[in-house]
């Protein structure tokens, strides 16, 4: 059997004016992640990344790492299949529906930095939301579209797939939710709420053969975990 290795990116800028670059948590996260796999061995016959800023960089910082530490690494192959979701997109689309309820909504989707723990709950019903279809048809990508693309980015990698090979995909949490959903048929809601447990530059492990994929492992933080430092544990 082959293993697909689903890797969330590193920590991104949240509240700052570009989100998509990884912070120096996101940095050392994805170093740690490279330098944990050298010392387990794995090797890496593809790489695939999303071409988000956050998820190419994790990717090549992870490679790098691995590289450093005497393990041959494979290029990175693009494929957009595997970019999260809109999310700037999905609040506004489902923002004024939100108001009425609501009426701190804005302010604090605005300056979520300052507000983590409310943004996440604000966050976690538009997206609910977004995901139970109610918005209208204005252009955003549905659940269902955005389900679609993630599904024929996996099952790209599993057509140009070896027997055996050990594929990383450097990705995000709403597209390891909807890789979840499709593997394993647990519901949107279901998905989502394990999404919001996934720490930055965690991995999830499929095992794959052929076309059929079955999750092997959700969310191993061994590599941040084993070096004690709180502060390389964080969930966006």
């Amino acid at each position: 059997m082959g293993n697909i290795y689903l890797i969330r990116h590193g920590q991104a800028s949240f509240g700052a004016d570009d989100y998509d670059v990884l912070s120096p948590v996101g940095v050392r996260q994805s170093q740690a992640l490279g330098e944990h796999l050298a010392r387990l061995d794995l090797r890496l016959h593809r790489c695939v990344a999303g071409d988000l800023r956050r998820q190419q960089d994790t990717a090549r910082l992870v490679l790098e790492a691995l590289h450093g530490n005497g393990c041959a690494v494979p290029a990175i192959e693009t494929d957009p299949a595997f970019n999260e979701f809109d999310a700037d997109g999905v609040i506004r689309a489902l923002l004024p529906g939100l108001l009425a309820e609501e009426p701190q909504a804005l302010h604090i989707l605005r300056n979520g930095a300052q507000n983590r723990s409310e943004f996440q709950r604000l966050f976690a019903l538009v997206v609910q939301r977004w995901h139970a279809g109610e918005h209208a048809d204005d252009g955003l990508e549905t659940w269902q579209a955005f389900t679609a693309r993630v599904q024929a980015g996996l099952q790209r990698v599993l057509d140009s797939a070896g027997s055996g090979d050990n594929i990383a995909v450097f990705t995000s949490g709403g597209t390891i939710a909807a890789l979840l959903h499709l593997t394993t048929g647990i519901t949107p809601s279901q998905a989502f709420a394990l999404n919001w447990q996934i720490i930055n530059t965690s991995l999830s492990q499929l095992k794959f053969r052929g076309r059929d994929v079955a999750l092997a492992s959700f969310n191993n933080q061994a590599h941040v975990q084993l070096l004690k430092v709180p502060e390389l544990i964080t969930f966006r």
